[in-house]
């Protein structure tokens, strides 16, 4: 059983940067793929990056480069740096982890999922 915990979410200024944590407890990381998802009030939720057990990145194609999703195995924890942030890109963000079979599913529909944390991003 692997608990996560969402953190870095916050207030921002156009154009501006958030770094997201997600910490891990119950199982160490290095096994399980990764990833962040977001939702928006009356939408559905939206993947936004995910990195696999080896470390290989997917990104969604809307975000043109603008984030980085990374993971320190050894502080069992991941990370998304978002840059050039936009009001579009306020949601709560989730982070999720599941095994490497359920991969290919999409961070959205990941086995764990934490809390969310609240990105805010204004105008």
């Amino acid at each position: 059983q692997v608990q996560l915990a969402e953190s870095g979410g916050g207030s921002v200024q156009a154009g501006g940067s958030l770094r997201l944590s997600c910490s891990a407890s119950g199982d160490t990381l290095i096994t399980y793929c990764m990833g962040w998802f977001r939702q928006t009030p009356g939408k559905d939720y939206e993947g936004v990056a995910r990195i696999t057990s080896l470390g290989t990145t997917n990104y969604s194609p809307s975000l043109k480069g603008r984030f980085t999703i990374s993971k320190d195995n050894a502080k069992n924890t991941l990370y998304l740096q978002m840059n050039s942030l936009e009001p579009e890109d306020s949601a709560v963000y989730y982070c999720a982890a599941d095994t490497s079979r359920g991969c290919a599913n999409g961070p959205s529909k990941f086995r764990y999922r934490g809390q969310g944390t609240q990105v805010t991003v204004s105008s």
